[in-house]
């Protein structure tokens, strides 16, 4: 059985969805490819994956938290998997464009397949799709808008100037 819960972040409302054991979705309430609670989807606020979820994303935007710990089962095609896993991958606070991501896949030729895929992340800031970026540094395509994109960017250069800070001080 689906699960969810909805949560407010600084960058507006999201749904968190599981299939009971691990995390399926994190949207943003009106992004792209927006999932809709169906009528046999139950709300639960007390599930402990959702509720691990909620926690980490709101230490993330705290800027508490740089790396995300939670089970995931995305459903989407090998391809996509492979994409997405390599998203994983990408440092919080670095950003790769996607000809990187294609080039790290082994997929030279399939740039734009891979920002289809990229496109098409259900797990929406916990797998880092905002991390990639145009081949000359501009800010592309994301599901949750450009302006989400951008203060996620924000944020976790941020993190990582004050992080940067005090371990030069200590």
């Amino acid at each position: 059985m689906t699960r969810f819960l909805r949560m407010s972040t600084p960058l507006g409302r999201m749904l968190l969805v599981s299939d009971g054991q691990a995390l399926t979705g994190t949207y943003f309430t009106g992004q792209k490819y927006d999932a809709t609670p169906q009528p046999d989807w139950e709300e639960d606020e007390a599930l402990p994956v959702l509720c691990r979820a909620r926690e980490q994303l709101v230490e993330y935007f705290a800027g508490d938290r740089t790396v995300f710990d939670l089970p995931l089962a995305l459903a989407g095609t090998a391809f996509q998997k492979k994409v997405w896993a390599v998203l994983l991958d990408i440092p919080h606070g670095a950003t790769r464009s996607y000809g990187q991501l294609a080039q790290i896949l082994g997929a030279h030729a399939a740039v734009r397949a891979v920002g289809a895929a990229v496109g098409r992340n259900p797990v929406s800031v916990i797998v880092p799709c905002h991390r990639v970026i145009g081949a000359d540094g501009s800010l592309t395509g994301y599901a949750g808008g450009l302006e989400r994109k951008r203060e996620l960017l924000a944020l976790e250069a941020s993190v990582a100037i004050q992080s940067f800070r005090l371990q030069t001080v200590g």
